[in-house]
């Protein structure tokens, strides 16, 4: 009970793969200019990771060393193929909005990482629960990156409008240096001052 507790708080806190070890910055650039779009992507991201963890750990043992990898990326593709068809099906305007972006998600390092880190080594019981925290350990700092973007660049929150008409947008939010301060300053305040004051 204490290893499933241990590997869920990791990627949550100290060991979150966004401020942690800086990785899957792609998606941080592309889609966190409207909330909405990012709260879509981030939960087709967790869905992915957290089911190719748990699908590569279940039948790691038959996999052959040498085309791990292929299979590894065979699998993850499988499910962003998923999440690809429902957003299409049930979230046409979002599907439109967020583009080749999904496919995107095959690319993301967080997911394979996790598949030769973790689920290559582990049972899939585990594994699951070191998706789900990976997972959502990487959508909260979308999440978050998000909120503030979206607010200062276009002035609203999920397309609702939060300033009146005295608020003057900041564009360079909206843009990709925008997602590039956002994430820098996430990072600053939660190794400089939050991880810092809890060591």
């Amino acid at each position: 009970m204490l290893k499933f507790k241990k590997t869920f708080l990791g990627p949550l806190g100290k060991n979150n793969p966004v401020f942690a070890q800086i990785l899957g910055i792609c998606l941080t650039l592309a889609v966190t200019n409207r909330l909405e779009n990012t709260v879509v992507m981030a939960t087709g991201v967790i869905f992915t990771i957290a089911l190719s963890g748990f699908t590569i750990s279940l039948i790691r043992k038959l996999i052959p060393s040498r085309i791990r990898m292929m299979v590894e990326t065979l699998i993850i593709a499988s499910y962003v193929i998923i999440v690809d068809i429902a957003l299409r099906a049930y979230l046409p305007h979002i599907w439109r909005q967020l583009g080749p972006y999904v496919g995107l998600i095959v690319t993301n390092c967080i997911i394979m990482g996790r598949a030769e880190a973790f689920a290559m080594n582990n049972p899939s019981g585990i594994s699951l629960i070191d998706g789900l925290a990976s997972g959502i350990g990487y959508a909260y700092v979308l999440i978050i990156i998000a909120f503030f973007r979206e607010l200062f660049g276009s002035g609203t929150i999920w397309g609702i409008p939060v300033f009146g008409s005295w608020w003057t947008s900041w564009s360079i939010m909206l843009m990709p240096p925008g997602a590039f301060f956002m994430l820098a300053i996430f990072i600053w305040i939660v190794k400089g001052l939050i991880i810092k004051e809890g060591d």
